[in-house]
């Protein structure tokens, strides 16, 4: 993390050794590292606070669902390769036979022409 090798280590700890004596060096040593622990949780305290503040988590899940609904909307455009019309070039080049497309019957039937028709109209009441 700090990129202290083991090297170093050993050097600070021989140090100590030879500044406080080995009667006091267990001591300082158990006391740094409470120092280390009170710290440690200070600052996971304090960024747990700031995160809930700000609400990381919704801004993560709200990034998380945009990119997921970008990738959806590719794969649509990848499976469905037609452009909607606003989207089409401007010049498109002269289709040949091979490429125009046969006309389709209808999807839904269409009533034979006939008579034109006339509104109904109203029938007198029947006599009893």
């Amino acid at each position: 993390m700090f990129g202290i090798s083991f090297s170093e280590l050993l050097l600070v700890g021989l140090v100590a050794l030879l500044v406080l004596g080995p009667e006091r060096l267990p001591g300082a040593a158990r006391t740094a590292g409470l120092w280390i622990g009170r710290l440690k949780r200070s600052f996971n305290a304090i960024k747990t606070e700031v995160e809930r503040e700000i609400g990381a988590d919704d801004i993560r899940r709200q990034l998380h669902n945009e990119h997921i609904l970008q990738m959806e909307q590719e794969a649509k455009r990848i499976l469905n390769p037609q452009t909607p019309p606003a989207q089409q070039p401007t010049e498109q080049p002269a289709a040949t036979a091979s490429e125009v497309p046969a006309p389709t019957a209808p999807a839904t039937p269409v009533p034979p022409a006939s008579a034109p028709e006339q509104p109904e109209q109203p029938q007198p009441p029947r006599a009893p």
